[in-house]
């Protein structure tokens, strides 16, 4: 009986690490938004993994596949760069973000004219099709 009980609670264990694993995944395409000043903005994140390494894109409705810089994932955080190009102008922005499930939310960081200027941004993971 104690055996059984062990195994079952080994088993529930490994259950909440694997459900815990799946939670902060950041592989896939995210729907994303954000506010500068009073105008809503959207774009969309695309991470990938090959082996250990991840990478990715960022697209906005101006600007497509645009590649990102030191992609990292530790303890639930996704940190990268992107370059944004915008009327002439080239913007290199940090982004930390916290994976939760389907749910991303952080911020994006940007020097502009000078000055620092940090925003929020939330987005979800587009479903796979199956």
């Amino acid at each position: 009986m104690k055996t059984i009980l062990l195994a079952a609670l080994a088993l529930g264990f490994f259950s909440l690490a694997v459900a815990q694993g799946e939670k902060a995944d950041p592989v896939g395409t995210w729907k994303c938004e954000y506010k500068i000043g009073d105008q809503q903005r959207t774009s969309e994140l695309t991470i990938k993994k090959d082996g250990d390494n991840l990478d990715g894109t960022m697209n906005w409705p101006d600007q497509k596949d645009e590649k990102l810089k030191d992609v990292k994932f530790k303890d639930g955080k996704l940190t990268f760069s992107a370059v944004r190009k915008f009327m002439d102008n080239i913007i290199p922005i940090d982004y930390t973000l916290t994976i939760d499930g389907d749910k991303l939310k952080g911020k994006g960081a940007a020097e502009f004219g000078g000055q620092k200027q940090e925003f929020d941004i939330e987005g979800t993971r587009e479903k796979k099709d199956k």
